[in-house]
């Protein structure tokens, strides 16, 4: 305390008082001298001019008083005043769970109203794009609702959320539509493996345009149909265009979805195209058309449902990640004025793919059934006597090669190995 009681600096240390002779006298230090001058009073001073005090109870405290705030809604009236009312005590509580919702142990039997709005509510926070705690909070959601987090998810040309957010993408269940188009995931990416897992079963419509899959990726894909009758049993529609890799083997492969509707090809590697053409007829039932069908147009495929604004979140996040390559193009367009090659850095897009399909040929298949459900009933009449009888020659066919099948070893050593993995 001894310290503080000093004058403000170090060196001077003040006037010295000294009675001599029954007179109080000042001496000055810096003189040396002594001057018989009446001692003028000095303010006492526990501490220094720019000694400050703060008063800190609790740094939490603080934080939470500083959060009140958000605790009112402010709005001006019609005379320009500024009003505040308090908000209810449910939008409180649900800010509050939104804000700890990776905390949360489980939701099911949770309502699905009050579901809804909280998972808005963490979205609005962005919640989900949080590295660790996000994927914590999504499974908790995915968990309990299923298909109304998502029940279709649109990925085309996405393969930085794909490689940036995968394990939040595997975390879906119950979707109806997945479009991976464009994305050159290859045969053995997670996520194509994730495709055969019971959490995709429910996969109706799956579009693999230009992936760079080949007949070992096909064979992957199937062996849970195949051999267990699980995974992708419920495919209805399929493309597998601008895969050259594909040849008329992995086609083979396919026989396993008896319930597909619709098949696309074009632009794969088949060497002989009538006898698939024939094979397919014959064993699915599944008609070759020579008009581009609606049901391959991608514009149909969207996400839908809760995390439809999380998954734009996730492409905003990457984009900003990817926005400091702009400036490499100045130094790419040096390059192009001295003559010198550019090394490609950009993906080549699904356009160019495109191009390529329609001068090798329309590919796409379509099942009697469903394109004849849209005809007048006389129609349908007049031809349901030529579909008994093609339903009974399809049948004996099948008939036929089940019994040769049977007579031969059903699942080959790679077959095997497949299932061992799962």
């Amino acid at each position: 305390m001894s310290y503080c009681l000093h004058s403000e600096s170090h060196l001077d240390t003040g006037p010295i008082y000294v009675r001599e002779n029954g007179k109080l006298h000042v001496v000055n230090q810096g003189a040396g001298g002594i001057q018989n001058v009446t001692p003028k009073t000095r303010p006492f001073r526990l501490f220094s001019r720019g000694f400050s005090v703060e008063l800190c109870m609790n740094r939490e405290d603080d934080r939470a008083r500083r959060q009140r705030t958000d605790h009112f809604i402010f709005t001006y009236t019609k005379e320009g005043n500024l009003r505040y009312s308090a908000k209810s005590l449910f939008s409180l509580v649900l800010g509050y769970i939104s804000d700890n919702v990776d905390h949360i142990d489980s939701l099911i039997g949770f309502p699905e109203q009050i579901a809804e709005k909280l998972f808005s509510a963490a979205e609005a926070r962005q919640k989900f794009t949080e590295p660790v705690t996000g994927l914590r909070a999504l499974q908790k959601f995915t968990e309990a609702y299923g298909s109304l987090v998502l029940c279709s998810l649109c990925l085309r040309n996405r393969y930085l959320v794909i490689s940036e957010k995968l394990e939040e993408i595997k975390s879906f269940r119950e979707l109806t539509c997945l479009d991976l188009s464009c994305c050159k995931l290859g045969d053995e990416h997670e996520l194509l493996e994730h495709l055969t897992k019971e959490a995709l079963s429910s996969v109706k419509r799956l579009l693999l345009k230009d992936n760079s899959l080949s007949d070992a990726g096909l064979r992957r894909m199937t062996a849970p149909v195949r051999v267990l009758k699980k995974g992708l049993e419920n495919l209805l529609v399929l493309d597998l265009s601008c895969n050259p890799k594909i040849t008329d083997v992995g086609i083979g492969y396919l026989l396993s979805f008896k319930k597909l509707n619709y098949l696309d090809i074009s632009g794969t590697g088949l060497k002989d195209v009538n006898a698939v053409i024939k094979r397919l007829q014959t064993q699915i039932g599944l008609v070759h058309s020579k008009v581009p069908l609606k049901e391959f147009d991608h514009s149909n495929c969207k996400t839908e449902g809760w995390a439809e604004q999380t998954v734009l979140q996730w492409e905003q996040a990457v984009m900003e990640a990817v926005k400091p390559q702009d400036n490499l193009r100045s130094r790419t367009a040096a390059l192009h004025f001295y003559g010198k090659t550019r090394r490609i850095e950009e993906v080549v897009k699904c356009k160019l793919v495109e191009a390529e399909t329609k001068a090798s040929g329309n590919l796409q298949f379509y099942k009697e059934k469903v394109q004849n459900c849209h005809l007048p009933l006389k129609k349908e009449i007049a031809g349901s006597h030529e579909l008994k009888n093609n339903k009974k020659r399809a049948l004996a066919e099948q008939e036929r090669e089940r019994t040769s099948k049977q007579k031969h070893l059903c699942l080959t050593v790679e077959d095997w190995d497949l299932l061992n993995t799962y």
